[in-house]
């Protein structure tokens, strides 16, 4: 029996790529925003693009921060964010001066780079991630796997062991962190071919 996969939505991003990809791997996944849905998931995507401040704001107007909370932290659930997703992880942004999860001891600061002309924000393209620490969701990738990148603000973690991939633009930054269930990856695997659609594998295998 396969698990039940479920994308939270909340109005901001495009899930149906998330959702198109996961289904040419074989899975069968749904996108939702309905608290009792997500409460049966197996396994969460909780994609975003946007602002900070308004997908707190949604994602609490749909009543689904609680719901969220519980299966992370209680159930245990493992949930990969992207992006913005992942953004929501942490303590604090800067973007909004809003709270996020605080899954992570982390803030999202917006780049602050040493040559705007050089180094354009949002950092947008191809970059590599490369790996600080072993961990499922980078089965058979190495540091020579691109990814799609498009923000303009990321998370430093206070917590060194969460951080499961950095990458530099300008300077170093942390490009994917993972503690226990819950990852997350300031890239889009969903749009980056065939590196991004073995992150997506390995999530998909992952013991729940």
């Amino acid at each position: 029996m396969q698990n039940k996969l479920v994308i939270i939505d909340y109005g901001m991003g495009n899930l149906r790529s998330v959702q198109k990809k996961f289904q040419k791997i074989g899975a069968q996944i749904t996108i939702s925003s309905n608290p009792d849905e997500i409460a049966k998931a197996d396994k969460l995507l909780l994609p975003g693009v946007g602002h900070f401040g308004n997908a707190v704001k949604k994602i609490k107007q749909l009543g689904i921060w609680n719901t969220l909370n519980k299966k992370v932290l209680e159930d245990k659930t493992p949930i990969l964010g992207i992006c913005l997703g992942m953004q929501l992880m942490a303590k604090h942004s800067e973007e909004g001066n809003e709270q996020g999860f605080a899954w992570f001891d982390a803030e999202v600061v917006r780049f602050n780079v040493s040559d705007k002309l050089k180094y354009k924000i949002p950092h947008t393209g191809w970059n590599s991630a490369i790996p600080q620490k072993q961990s499922p969701l980078m089965n058979n990738l190495d540091s020579n796997s691109e990814y799609y990148f498009v923000h303009a603000y990321h998370i430093k973690c206070n917590n060194p062991a969460d951080i499961l991939t950095t990458t530099v633009y300008d300077y170093g930054f942390t490009s994917a962190i993972h503690r226990n269930n819950i990852y997350g990856t300031q890239f889009h695997p969903e749009k980056s071919h065939n590196f991004g659609e073995k992150l997506l594998q390995n999530f998909l295998t992952l013991k729940g």
